[in-house]
């Protein structure tokens, strides 16, 4: 698509700030008003569309999905926001383990628990580990006190934090990649891809695994930003 304006500006509006083209404020994907929380988010969302040269580059877009799917989806129905996200701590990545014999188990504890043991002591909570394939569901006692935690976040934390726990097959990370302690959350997507660099560090390297990998990375570190701005106050 050709770019179709010259000027982008942010303006304060009613329930928040907008990036407006040529003095239009941008729509979602559903036709919505996209009204942003903070200006410093709405700044950041103006900077991608300023960058755009003669050609629209969806590619450069970090934050316009996210935003869109907030309103569109998160804001329309959150309890099917909360429920969706509940499901990944089904299945988290974090509680599943090898077998207790494999020196895999070793590194996944050690890596793993602290993360979990944190987590745990912040919500008052307790996750199931599980070694081996075999599912085992979480104590309905953590299901609940995770719901109610994340009941209490906001539409656009919810949005940013569903695409985190989608690429980390983990709520455990992405609640975690919120947390005040945790100095640099993309440690958190390293810790997250654990099995993938231990099969790395056996078996070799594969160009397109790492590719991808580091694609999804970009992305976590995207969806992270955008909560971050999404929260700023200034």
């Amino acid at each position: 698509m050709k770019r179709f304006y010259k000027d982008v500006t942010v303006a304060e509006v009613k329930g928040g700030w907008q990036v407006q083209l040529d003095g239009r404020g941008i729509k979602t994907q559903g036709g919505q008003q996209q009204v942003l929380p903070t200006r410093i988010l709405a700044s950041a969302m103006s900077s991608e569309w300023s960058k755009q040269g003669d050609e629209i580059d969806p590619g450069k877009f970090l934050f316009r999905d996210h935003a869109d799917f907030t309103i569109d989806v998160v804001a329309a129905d959150r309890e099917a926001a909360i429920t969706k996200l509940l499901a990944f701590a089904e299945t988290d990545t974090l509680c599943y383990r090898a077998d207790p014999d494999e020196a895999l188990n070793a590194r996944q504890r050690e890596v793993w628990d602290p993360l979990l043991d944190h987590l745990e002591g912040r919500l008052g909570v307790r996750f199931q580990r599980v070694s081996g394939v075999m599912h085992r569901p979480q104590p309905k006692e953590t299901l609940d006190r995770l719901r109610e935690h994340l009941a209490t976040l906001d539409d656009f934390t919810l949005a940013g934090m569903t695409s985190m726990a989608s690429l980390a097959a983990s709520l455990a990370v992405a609640l975690l990649a919120n947390d005040d302690a945790i100095n640099d959350p993309m440690l958190l997507w390293r810790d997250a891809n654990l099995e993938e660099e231990w099969q790395a560090e056996q078996w070799g390297r594969e160009e397109e695994a790492e590719a991808t990998r580091a694609r999804k990375g970009e992305e976590f570190s995207a969806a992270q930003v955008f909560v971050t701005l999404a929260q700023a106050r200034s």
